[in-house]
């Protein structure tokens, strides 16, 4: 059993990491463009703009921090 947590808290570490803001961002996009991808929309161009807002954002908090 305690190998299964390990693995759990590795990966929960790997994709969280730092700042669950950026995964929860990360996640919101990719559900978002895969919601409306099903109903036909066209939204390739979504993503990259979705990852700069989510990245722009984790450098403000980690500026204003410091």
């Amino acid at each position: 059993m305690r190998y299964i947590r390990v693995f759990g808290l590795f990966w929960w570490n790997f994709v969280v990491g730092d700042d669950w803001r950026v995964a929860a961002g990360i996640a919101a996009a990719l559900g978002i463009t895969a919601i409306l991808t099903q109903e036909g929309v066209n939204v390739w161009w979504l993503l990259p703009p979705a990852l700069a807002a989510v990245l722009a954002g984790s450098l403000w908090r980690a500026i204003s921090r410091g």
